[in-house]
């Protein structure tokens, strides 16, 4: 009985993990986010996703993931958001989130020395076409690298 148990338990294991490993999201199109190579984010770092849409008649929200470490120096963070439609057209827009109170409190969810953002930058948005979208995400601060920053992310979500 203990050698059967003794392989019972690891397999029962393995089942629980790969049974929570596919739960994921269902509204997420896209939740995905990359790391800041050595907390130093410069301008030629242009953070680079792809989306697919399959349906323009859908309407979607779309989010900024965003880290950085408690000595990140500044209240806000302006970005660069560039997205290149199927046809090639590209527009950016230029969008400014706060990340912390004037009395220095932090907004975002607190981790050790991190901080968490995910920070809607369009609601309620209707693709014009099917097809593949791209994003990239720049950062628009007058430093360059711009220090403390973790991960850059984009998260785009079916509306419900």
């Amino acid at each position: 009985m203990k050698s059967a148990l003794k392989y019972l338990f690891p397999a029962l294991m393995v089942l629980i993990l790969l049974s929570g490993a596919g739960c994921t999201d269902p509204n997420a199109v896209i939740d995905q986010n990359a790391e800041i190579v050595n907390n130093n984010w410069a301008y030629t770092n242009k953070i680079k996703y792809s989306v697919k849409i399959d349906n323009e008649q859908q309407a979607y929200n779309l989010y900024l993931n965003l880290r950085v470490t408690g000595d990140y120096k500044y209240s806000n963070i302006f970005l660069l958001i560039h997205q290149t439609n199927p046809d090639k057209k590209t527009t950016a827009v230029r969008y400014e989130f706060k990340l912390a109170n004037p009395d220095g409190e932090w907004l975002g969810q607190g981790s050790g020395n991190l901080y968490s953002y995910q920070t809607p930058f369009l609601l309620n948005y209707k693709f014009p076409t099917k097809g593949t979208y791209t994003f990239q995400i720049e950062q628009n601060m007058r430093d360059n690298p711009l220090h403390e920053v973790s991960d850059v992310g984009l998260r785009v979500e079916t509306v419900k």
